[in-house]
């Protein structure tokens, strides 16, 4: 059966860190693109970072640049995250794409994602 798992969520003050974590089971991870999106209420989920299956380029969205760092080993991919702003609540998603066009250096394509985990809420207040 095919699961993605979120965790590391949760409450954090400005400035901190979070470091998301997504186990996968009932695939083997290291063969598929991986990415991390978000959504916000009454907002469409958006990608914030990706790592290419094969040649592992990885893209970030603009406002997380500088901030987040996407990793992975064969089992689970990451998201740390730190000094959060006040604009990163949200519920974060981790997804798996068995394809080659998931992740680029400019972009992320959400529609090549079809393994989707339900995600983890983070929380930035004073």
């Amino acid at each position: 059966q095919v699961q993605l798992v979120e965790s590391g969520g949760g409450l954090v003050q400005p400035g901190g860190s979070l470091r998301l974590s997504c186990a996968v089971s009932g695939f083997e991870l290291a063969y598929y693109t991986v990415g991390w999106f978000r959504q916000v209420p009454v907002k469409a989920r958006g990608g914030v970072s990706c790592i290419h299956r094969g040649d592992g380029t990885t893209y970030y969205a603009t406002s997380v640049k500088g901030r987040f760092t996407i990793s992975r080993d064969n089992a689970k991919m990451y998201l740390q995250m730190n000094n959060l702003k006040p604009e990163d609540p949200a519920v974060y998603y981790c997804a798996a794409a068995d394809s080659g066009y998931g992740c680029y250096s400019h972009r992320i394509t959400q529609v090549e994602y079809d393994k989707w985990g339900k995600g983890t809420q983070v929380s930035v207040s004073s």
